[in-house]
């Protein structure tokens, strides 16, 4: 009977005592191809596109980053600070898109009342979120990557915190180039 509460009890051990960030981090690493996309989505400067993919971005940089849920506090935080930055990103020739599991009609409100100048994409059953190791159902985890203009990923952070976030982003891209 020892041994077998032994034999139970060490691989739970082991289990939690790992670097949780890397026992459970399935997300691409640096220098990995980004994971291609295609989803549904909004953007208040576009509003007759209904569709963007990977491509879309191609010979710029992505800010590509998850977020939980349209209209809460910290996804608000977060989706503001890349708005207010959004000109600054554009001087060093980069792209922002926003990925949760709301719907087109969730984003176009979010949009239009918090003023994001931004394209959010609907990732509904999470399929791009999985891939980029961002899904925890029924939401998106906080993470972010900067995909270069070759489609690589060159930084990514993981679970993030919303403030300032943006900041902490642009001055990685600025490093970059």
């Amino acid at each position: 009977m020892r041994n077998l509460v032994v034999s139970l009890l060490i691989p739970f051990i082991l289990l939690f005592n790992c670097n949780s960030a890397i026992a459970f981090d399935f997300a691409p690493e640096v220098g990995d191809i980004a994971p291609y996309f295609k989803l549904e989505g909004f953007n208040k400067n576009k509003v007759s596109k209904k569709i963007w993919e990977l491509n879309d971005f191609k010979g710029k940089w992505l800010v590509m980053y998850f977020y939980p849920k349209d209209f809460t506090a910290g996804c608000t935080l977060e989706a503001k600070g890349f708005s207010e930055l959004k000109k600054d990103y554009s001087k060093y020739n980069a792209e922002i898109v926003g990925i949760s599991a709301d719907n087109q009609d969730s984003h176009e409100s979010f949009c239009s009342e918090k003023s994001i100048n931004y394209t959010l994409l609907s990732d509904p059953k999470g399929i791009i979120s999985d891939k980029y190791g961002s899904w925890i159902p029924p939401f998106s985890d906080r993470n972010t990557f900067l995909i270069s203009p070759e489609g690589e990923i060159s930084y990514r952070w993981i679970s993030v915190l919303p403030i300032n976030h943006a900041k902490e982003v642009l001055n990685v891209l600025k490093k970059k180039i």
